[in-house]
Parts: C-alpha cells; structure tokens; sequence
C-alpha cells in the first residue's frame, strides 16, 4: 500500500515538473478552510433559493458573503446553479458554528420571515455544524426569538447565551 502511494505521488511529482510548474501541497489537494467555506457559502445559497428566485436583498447578502469567505467569482456562479452539491464541512471550534448559523439566520430574515421549511433545512444544518438535536433546537427557537431584531453578531452572540 505504501509503495502504491509512493508511486501515486512521484506520477503527480513527474507531470507538474514535465508542464514546468510547481505547485504547493495546498494547491494540489487545497485547504480544510477553503473547503468549509466553500460548504457554508453553498449552505447560505441553498437558504436564499429556498423561496425559489433570489431577490435583491438575497443576492447583496450572498455577494457579501462570498466576498467575506474568499469564493470567487466562478465559483459563486458554479454554486448558485447547485448548492445542494456541496457537503457540510463544520469548523472545528464553537465560536466559527455559531457564527456560521448566524450567516444563515442573515440569508433566512432577508425577506423578514422564516417558514416551516427554512426551520427545517437550519436545523439540520446546525446538526451538520456538530450540535446534538435537543441543542440545536433550542439554538434554532432562540435564534429565531432573539434574530426578529436584527442584531449584529456580538449581540446575538450575548443574548443566546444569555440565561
């Protein structure tokens, strides 16, 4: 096994030296941050076509966040065709999960209102960020009580943990 990946490697090795270029680790296989990016951008764009078209709000939100989660150009239309394509990738640490579902409570409150369907589709998405069911329901409920409001993340952040 190792000798078949060793050989797996010097083939990748030998064709980047024959096309003259050297590329980095990152390049070849890219980031774990990039990818978790690229998961909670596709996320965000599945909770603003939900209602069916993107509205303007919807789509300044999504530009904002592309810009906020280095997606390029290319890669933003790519994802705006099939969000559905790209998995969840959870951040390691609970301050980025909790900051990745207030993203998300941005994209659903746009239009002012979540329905039965978004409650539905960030929950499990909170589940797929690491949360156990009985927290993220009560994340999703207080969420949703606290966010009719509007608040920046710092407030969100206080009045969630708030007892």
């Amino acid at each position: 096994m190792l000798r078949f990946a060793r050989n797996c490697q010097l083939q990748v090795l030998y064709l980047l030296l024959n096309q003259n270029q050297i590329m980095s680790f990152t390049d070849l296989f890219g980031s774990g941050e990039q990818s978790r990016n690229l998961g909670h951008f596709a996320s965000i764009a599945n909770m603003a076509s939900i209602n069916g078209e993107i509205n303007a709000e919807e789509e300044k939100l999504l530009k904002r966040f592309a810009h906020k989660l280095d997606i390029e150009e290319d890669v933003y239309a790519e994802v705006l065709k099939n969000p559905g394509k790209y998995p969840i990738n959870p951040p390691n640490d609970a301050e980025r999960r909790l900051e990745r579902i207030h993203d998300l409570f941005e994209m659903i409150f746009a239009d002012n209102e979540i329905d039965d369907h978004e409650r539905f589709l960030i929950e499990k998405y909170a589940i797929g960020l690491g949360y156990d069911v009985k927290t993220a329901q009560h994340l999703i409920k207080r969420s949703i009580e606290i966010y009719s409001g509007g608040l920046d993340l710092e407030d969100y952040r206080y009045l969630l943990n708030k007892k």
